[in-house]
């Protein structure tokens, strides 16, 4: 093989390893639509077939890229490593995750394979006796929505915290009510993310005793902030929800998901509080995100953003000495310009009805939440689908991370490459 051939290969092996970084990141990013994920899933697919038109030296490629800190080297190493049964490169990854972690991406990786290919390796998965291979499992089934059956109760009855947490977790993806009393049996589990889950789940199958847990999620920063107040604004009793939410204000340490929460509860006679939101620094422009979550208003295609941008740094820097190691959530969002939002409120705030619930400038109801997982942002769309699943009960819930030619199939929407 020829130096250059290598070079080639080694390319797109970490080109492909990199996409799969940075998507793993775009799931839950404010800047990311549908068809930005769906290029960006092009991406990632045309390194992989560049890896596969090398055959085993692609594999060998990505795999020799399995360094201790590897993330998306795993997703990109899986994906042919499943295609081709390839069991010597399975056991590497799977010795590799199990020393150094980071199995998500090698569960999104059998999400991304399509379920006729990666079903025979995952039943044998889940009834392994290893809680690695069990979670995988039990994680590619949520993620391409299909019923793992008698897996689901014996993952419920556990003891690896992570397997319990996947079990419900894809329960609650598949509506399987059936198995609530096994998951309410761990609503108070001393592990948050069982403990999340668990009450996630069953609050997606309209269990009320599950709200409270939630709204303590919901409080506290973390991974599961978010997608609790998701679906805690989705169940909760609208007059509950804005009750909560004024007790959230008068702390000024939950300004932010208080600011968020307005936006998800839509109601249009927030906005002259949200706008006064857009001239605190900090809070400028998730203020922003919730006034265009409400309206529909794109701020940088209505040029409703600053033109000179402030002087405000909320993520880490390059400084050792400072403690401060959290990424800004708020980083790709654009920055408002108050007055500017302000006359267009002015002149648009008319077509909006006092104590309805808006998204994307619509009211709140199956038909808008649809549009809003066709053209929104991944956070609105991860709203739209709790919306969803609040309108139609019995259904699975919509996968807002699945690859995008999936996404649009279920949605009845044209994709790239005939797929």
């Amino acid at each position: 093989m020829t130096p250059l051939i290598v070079k080639m290969i080694d390319q797109h092996a970490e080109e492909a390893s990199f996409l799969a970084l940075l998507r793993d990141q775009a799931m839950h990013a404010p800047h990311y639509d549908l068809d930005d994920l769906g290029e960006l899933d092009d991406r990632i697919e045309a390194h992989l077939d560049g890896l596969r038109i090398a055959g085993l030296s692609g594999l060998d490629a990505v795999l020799q890229q399995l360094s201790p800190h590897a993330q998306g080297e795993v997703f990109a190493a899986t994906v042919p490593a499943f295609e081709t049964g390839n069991i010597a490169a399975m056991a590497t990854l799977a010795e590799h995750v199990r020393r150094e972690g980071n199995e998500r991406f090698m569960a999104a990786a059998l999400g991304w394979l399509e379920w006729p290919l990666v079903s025979p390796w995952i039943e044998r998965m889940l009834a392994s006796p290893e809680p690695l291979f069990r979670r995988l499992g039990l994680a590619a089934c949520g993620m391409h929505r299909h019923d793992p059956g008698p897996a689901l109760l014996a993952g419920l009855s556990h003891a690896d915290p992570g397997v319990l947490a996947r079990a419900a977790r894809s329960a609650g993806e598949l509506r399987r009510r059936d198995l609530m009393p096994a998951i309410r049996a761990h609503r108070q589990h001393q592990e948050a993310a069982p403990r999340f889950w668990a009450n996630w789940a069953t609050a997606q199958m309209g269990d009320e005793e599950a709200l409270e847990p939630l709204r303590q999620f919901a409080e506290q920063a973390g991974e599961f902030q978010y997608r609790a107040l998701c679906v805690l604004l989705a169940w909760q009793k609208r007059e509950r929800s804005i009750a909560w939410i004024r007790q959230l204000m008068q702390n000024p340490e939950q300004r932010r998901i208080g600011i968020q929460a307005v936006g998800l509860l839509g109601d249009p006679v927030s906005v002259p509080w949200l706008i006064q939101q857009m001239s605190d620094l900090p809070h400028a422009r998730v203020a922003g995100e919730a006034f265009s979550l409400m309206t529909g208003a794109d701020l940088a295609l209505l040029d409703l953003e600053l033109q000179d941008l402030p002087d405000f740094d909320a993520g880490p820097n390059d400084d050792p000495e400072d403690a401060n190691v959290a990424l800004d959530p708020d980083e790709n969002l654009p920055w408002p310009d108050p007055p500017l939002i302000a006359a267009w409120w002015q002149a648009h705030g008319g077509d909006f009805q006092a104590g309805v619930g808006y998204v994307l400038g619509l009211q709140q109801n199956e038909s808008s939440y649809r549009q809003a997982l066709i053209r929104g942002q991944q956070r609105q769309r991860i709203a739209a689908a709790c919306g969803i699943a609040r309108l139609r009960p019995t259904e699975v819930l919509f996968p807002t991370s699945a690859p995008a030619w999936r996404q649009k199939a279920l949605l009845g929407e044209p994709a790239a490459f005939g797929r």
